[in-house]
């Protein structure tokens, strides 16, 4: 009698856990941040009177009549970026060399004072336009360092760089991103003083309010990427790939003698690997120039679209994404070298990733959430993003068999986890049939928004099976895919 009620008991709890989603485990993205998730490969485009000095740092003293591209063409760059699979463009609208590139009323160190479009135009307008025409994000970035501007140091200062962001952030539509790095302060021009300044960054820009009152207030849906982040965090180098083990968690790092972490707090030891656990939902950006430096150089060669795909695995294959670095050359375009090789490499991801192999399989589950169709294992060969398999609270570490019409070849798995429930899974494998018994062929740790797997050597099989190893709570997946690398 005991045993009869006790087992219904255990129906009727997983009849409730049926009809609700598994909690949410820990941190979890904000709309702002899914959509950035999404976006997975976007550009950087450095363009300043540094480029035609063949300088990688401008000093601030550059003559503004010195930033003169013979043809510039926000398009040509645009679609070389969009070629080469990137999905956003952000803009570096002021470097630290203090040149702006729109017409701003906050200083005269800006495009207007230079011969381009004789003394009339507006990169800025002409990139957002641009990326937007051809279905590209467009985010900009603008240094808080200032090495031209006379007042920096000062608490004027703060006011024009203030009022630099209300420009952007008023005039150039929807962004999906304000991008800042941690170089604030050293020698500069500063309006001819041409001397170091030092400031203390965890106060003097008081981003409490200028992230919080401005960026919050006027764009709403932009990411603030920055060394340890409000929304997205930076790798730790500039390398372009994050830690085998990655969590989109952070619990950022006071700076010594700090009571709370800042942003502009460079070499954040837990950046590259994030916090298990951590407080909050901060996720990697591996940035990485496309050539050697940020600035075009003549004497540099792009990256080869081999090493481009070997970041993108490193990067957005484990959870985070992939900033390249484009640099126009002093015509205003891509070299046709970097074009070359986004081509290729946008062609690559292309081929590869354009059809799971896995998409048409039959899946079994020993555990389905509630015996419950909306959380059935299938959701995770689907190809909606919004559906996925999840387990009973007690089940946490299932395995699915996914079983093919005919057998396949591959050598990329890929694993996404439904992280609008957080970061759920710690370890996983991966098995193949061979006819006889089931053969690890995968593992790897951390999971999030995408986890992919390159093996050494392709395989064929029709039968293979997902092992969730380790995870401190019920699973909750959104895909399973198999891949073969077209190269």
């Amino acid at each position: 009698m005991h045993k009869f009620i006790l087992g219904l008991s255990l129906l009727a709890a997983t009849a409730v856990q049926g009809q609700t989603p598994p909690k949410p485990f820990g941190a979890v993205p904000a709309p702002r941040q899914l959509e950035w998730h999404k976006t997975e490969v976007y550009g950087l485009i450095h363009f300043t009177p540094t480029t035609f000095e063949n300088k990688e740092w401008g000093y601030g003293d550059a003559d503004p009549k010195t930033f003169n591209p013979t043809a510039f063409d926000a398009e040509q760059i645009v679609l070389a970026a969009k070629a080469g699979g990137l999905k956003g463009i952000v803009l570096v609208s002021k470097h630290h060399d203090g040149f702006a590139l729109w017409p701003t009323k906050t200083t005269d160190y800006n495009i207007s004072k230079s011969p381009f479009r004789d003394g009339k135009g507006d990169m800025v307008r002409e990139v957002a336009d641009a990326a937007r025409k051809h279905g590209l994000k467009f985010g900009v970035y603008c240094s808080p360092w200032d090495r031209n501007n006379a007042l920096y140091g000062s608490p004027e200062y703060l006011q024009i760089y203030r009022a630099q962001l209300t420009e952007l952030y008023s005039n150039y539509g929807e962004l999906f991103m304000s991008w800042h790095d941690g170089a604030m302060g050293g020698d500069g021009y500063y309006g001819g003083a041409n001397e170091k300044r030092s400031i203390d960054n965890t106060v003097y820009y008081d981003w409490s309010n200028t992230w919080g009152g401005i960026t919050r207030k006027l764009q709403p849906s932009a990411n603030i990427f920055s060394d340890v982040g409000w929304d997205v965090r930076w790798a730790g180098n500039e390398d372009g790939s994050v830690d085998p083990t990655s969590w989109a968690t952070l619990t950022p790092v006071p700076p010594v003698g700090k009571n709370e972490a800042v942003p502009g707090q460079a070499n954040a030891t837990e950046n590259p690997g994030g916090t298990r656990g951590g407080k909050f939902w901060i996720p990697a950006e591996c940035d990485v120039p496309l050539r050697k430096g940020w600035f075009y150089h003549e004497n540099e060669k792009p990256k080869s679209p081999e090493k481009l795909f070997e970041l993108y695995l490193k990067s957005v294959g484990r959870g985070a994404a992939l900033d390249l670095g484009l640099a126009p050359d002093t015509r205003g375009q891509l070299h046709e070298d970097d074009v070359a090789a986004l081509k290729t490499f946008g062609e690559r991801l292309s081929k590869t990733f354009s059809e799971n192999l896995a998409a048409k399989a039959s899946i079994r589950a020993v555990n389905v959430r509630g015996y419950n169709s909306i959380y059935s294992a299938k959701n995770i060969l689907d190809g909606n993003p919004e559906t996925y398999w999840a387990t009973d609270d007690d089940f946490k570490t299932p395995d699915a068999v996914i079983e093919l019409t005919k057998p396949v070849t591959f050598d990329i798995i890929s694993i996404q986890e439904y992280i609008q429930l957080g970061q759920r899974i710690e370890e996983f494998a991966v098995d193949a049939w061979d006819g006889q018994e089931w053969k690890e062929i995968g593992k790897a740790t951390s999971v999030g928004a995408k986890r992919l797997i390159k093996l050494p050597e392709p395989v064929t099989a029709q039968k293979v099976r997902l092992r969730i190893t380790k995870s401190p709570v019920s699973i909750a997946l959104s895909s399973f895919g198999l891949y073969k690398d077209s190269q």
